[in-house]
Formats: C-alpha cells, structure tokens, sequence
C-alpha cells in the first residue's frame, strides 16, 4: 500500500492500492475510534460498492448508515445539501460523528460541503472511486455546490481526515468517464512534473494506476501544504479551469463533462500562450497528443465571446481582473494576473 501524508490545517493520510475497499472499515477506526458514521454516496456507485462497504464498516463495529442521491451534477446543489442535512438529523447525529463520501468529485463536494456545515462542521473522510476524485478533488479540502449563476460558487475549504484510493473501483468506471478524470491527471504533469507528463505519454496507464495516482496526490498535496486557502500557488491547479467552466455552463452542465471542458481549456490556452510567445515551441502540440492518446478533445465550437462573458462569473474573477494560468512550459506554470480586457484579447488569440 502506497502512502502520502498531507500536512495542512489537519494533517491526514492518502492510502493508495488495489483492493483496499474491504478493509476501509478497519482504517477508518485507525482514525476514527468513536462516533456514528453516514455513508454518502450516488445512486451508480451504491450498486457497485455501498454494500461492501458498510459490511466492511460493520466488521470494525462502526454504526453506520447510509443517504444515497442521484447521481450527476445535477445533484450537486442546495436542494441534495438540504436532503442530506435532514437525514443527519433524522439520524441524531451531533459534531462527534462524521461523514463518509464514497463515490467521484460530485460527491465529494457536496458531502465535504454538507461535512463542513453540519453544527459548523464534523469530521468527514473520502473514499474516491473515479480517476478525478482519486487524483485530485478528494485532496486538499475544497467542498461546494453549484448554483445558478456557475459550478463551485458556494463552498467551504474542510479538510478531510483520511482518503482511501482504491484503485480497483477504476475498472468499472466506462471508458468516458476514465478520459474524463485523465484531464485533471495530465493537468498535474503540465504544472508540476515533467516527468508525471512523459511517464503518461510513454506507458500503459492502467498498467500503472497506483504509481500514477500516488504521483497525482503527492503534487496535490504538496500545493495544497504550501498554499491551503489558494491564494497563492494553489491557483495553478485551476490551469484549464477559467475556460472549462465557462464551457460546462455553456452546456448546461449536461452536454459537456468536467474532464472533457478542463482538456479543452488547457489546450486552447496553451495554443494562445505559444502563439504569443509565453510559451515554449512544441508543447501545445505534445500536450494535444497526450489528450488524444486519453480519449479527451482539444477542442469545441462554442463562441469565444460568450464563454469570455461566461468566464466573468467565476470564482477566478476579482474585482480587479483576472488570474489566468499559463504553462510556460511541460512542468512549468504561472498565474498571471490580467484586467477584463487584456484577457478578452488574450482569448482572440
């Protein structure tokens, strides 16, 4: 089993390898030896591993219970935080018992979420079972829900107490949704590590989850160390965000994933950072071939002005501008700060 300790606000454990779903039960008691335990989970993952895992919970004498919700992003928002605040109360649970998230970055969030506002916060722990949960989102204590006006706007950072990756919950996942979570993989290699990049470009890799993910949430973890509330280094993780989140709320949140949005966003700003000269000559092409080998676009028709008029409304826009992320070459990032209309242009290319 592979491990990367975290040492933010609460210092936890990511346990990463095959067939650790079995045992959650026994690791999470390792840290937590008292309180009642609600599973919160989607109605896909449920049929897959909810049994498993609340047998495993019962085998360690934890009293458990379990909410599930639809799955999507759809769900993702107040109405499911509601349902969910009223099945913990039904359940008289108080701020010693905690939360277990068992499913992809939209449970995640919203249990996170629902963790860090129940009775101003309780304890929670991530089980992710997709690849962009597994690589990312269940790191470094980022909870929200989506509302009208665009996806995360409302959340809290709650960091969580223990992140079990079991790496097997990856082969049920359909070919889409495994490409889906690889943006956010290749988006770790495109800031941080040029060797996270080649060892993706070069190799089978699903032959190399477990090494893969480990890599993932040891940069993740380490940005998050340095940076926890981002204001600072941790806004390098948003690189293809600005425009991919204008491209899911383009679509409604239904016609375009995460995944397939962040890869579009990273390609398009790397072709614009290359073309004027902010980045080196080459990568917008190595990383749009490392895209493709993942089954992720490069590219939509969607209007260039409405997604600028959409990207106003992101958490990424203050009152002063903009912060862009820009890949000045493989392993190598910046933020740069620009006004609304430095970055119109820079989206005319």
């Amino acid at each position: 089993m592979e491990k990367v300790t975290v040492n933010a606000s609460i210092k936890y454990e990511i346990l990463i390898d095959n067939g650790l779903l079995d045992h959650s039960g026994e690791l999470i008691k390792a840290v937590k030896q008292s309180g009642k335990c609600a599973v919160i989970t989607d109605d896909n993952v449920d049929k897959f591993y909810g049994e498993r895992v609340m047998k495993s919970l019962q085998c360690a004498h934890i009293d458990a219970v379990k909410f599930v919700f639809p799955h999507g992003e759809a769900s993702k928002n107040h109405s499911t935080l509601l349902n969910i605040y009223d099945f913990l109360t039904e359940h008289s649970f108080t701020r010693s018992d905690y939360i277990v998230a068992l499913g992809g970055g939209v449970v995640g969030d919203t249990a996170g979420y629902a963790a860090a506002t129940y009775m101003r916060g309780i304890d929670f722990i991530q089980i992710p079972t997709t690849v962009v949960a597994q690589s990312d989102s269940s790191v470094g204590g980022k909870t929200a829900v989506d509302i009208k006006a665009g996806k995360n706007l409302v959340g809290a950072f709650h960091q969580p107490r223990l992140v079990i990756a079991d790496t097997e919950t990856l082969s049920t996942l359909t070919p889409e949704f495994f490409s889906d979570g690889m943006a956010e993989v290749i988006k770790h290699g495109m800031i941080k590590s040029a060797e996270l990049f080649e060892i993706l470009s070069n190799s089978d890799i699903k032959s190399n989850l477990v090494d893969i993910i480990k890599r993932n949430v040891a940069i993740k973890g380490q940005v998050v160390e340095n940076d926890e509330r981002e204001k600072g280094e941790r806004m390098l993780l948003n690189f293809g965000h600005t425009l991919g989140h204008a491209l899911e709320k383009y679509y409604n949140f239904t016609g375009l994933t995460h995944g397939y949005a962040v890869a579009i966003g990273m390609s398009t700003f790397t072709h614009i950072a290359e073309h004027r000269g902010i980045c080196k000559s080459g990568v917008a092409d190595k990383l749009d071939t490392l895209l493709k080998k993942c089954g992720l676009p490069t590219t939509d028709p969607a209007s260039i002005d409405e997604l600028y008029k959409i990207s106003l409304g992101d958490k990424k826009h203050l009152s002063s501008g903009m912060n862009i992320v820009i890949c000045t070459d493989i392993g190598e990032s910046k933020v740069i700060k620009m006004s609304v209309e430095e970055y119109k242009d820079f989206l005319e290319g």
